[in-house]
């Protein structure tokens, strides 16, 4: 797809300058080339892949970068690289950590880190249980079990650290309910016309 249609799709959700939209622009190729060999994403039409997987995810990531600064990040479950490597296109100076257990998954997101240049975004294949690093951010977008995936997606985030959830707004009480010991902020609307949210919440540190 070309820029030109690319800039004008996320216009709802984020101006972006040539270079980023360039990359966008091999993301796709890519993307489109690789599900055809696997299932990386239920979504096929081109234009909708930029408007709801980059222009949810580069709409979120902007809100995020707006707030206090991120030096690390971890997208948890990162399957096709949403929000992940939106965010490091976005923000080249945070360093970023997918996580995918999906070895064919992980492969594309190696191959298109490489395609794109991305210096600042490294690929864990294998189960979050198992990595043991803390970030500044954790990411979480579409994952299955998101009941249970939550609390593991905390456990990541470091003391006053930030989760950032992109979610339907039936999900927000769940959120709520199975993490109270996290900060939440008010949810925000992702302009995108299908109840989607992004809900941010502070790892609070207990004080003995």
């Amino acid at each position: 797809m070309d820029t030109t249609n690319i800039a004008r799709l996320l216009g709802p959700f984020i101006q972006l300058d040539e270079m980023r939209l360039a990359a966008i622009s091999k993301y796709i190729d890519l993307l489109i080339k690789w599900d055809a060999r696997i299932n990386l994403t239920a979504i096929r039409a081109p234009e909708e892949i930029v408007q709801r997987h980059f222009g949810e995810s580069l709409f979120a990531a902007q809100h995020i970068l707006a707030g206090r600064p991120v030096k690390t990040a971890i997208d948890l479950g990162s399957g096709a690289g949403f929000p992940g490597v939106p965010f490091a296109l976005l923000a080249p100076e945070v360093e970023i950590t997918l996580i995918e257990s999906n070895q064919k998954k992980s492969t594309f997101l190696k191959e298109l880190i490489y395609v794109l240049g991305l210096r600042n975004v490294g690929v864990f294949s294998g189960r979050a249980e198992s990595y043991s690093q803390s970030a500044d951010l954790v990411t979480l977008r579409a994952v299955e079990k998101f009941g249970e995936v939550l609390s593991l997606a905390l456990s990541l985030v470091s003391p006053n650290g930030r989760l950032a959830l992109l979610v339907g707004t039936s999900q927000i009480d769940l959120a709520r309910s199975l993490l109270p010991e996290v900060q939440w902020q008010e949810p925000v609307a992702i302009p995108s016309g299908h109840s989607r949210v992004l809900l941010v919440g502070t790892k609070m540190v207990k004080v003995e």
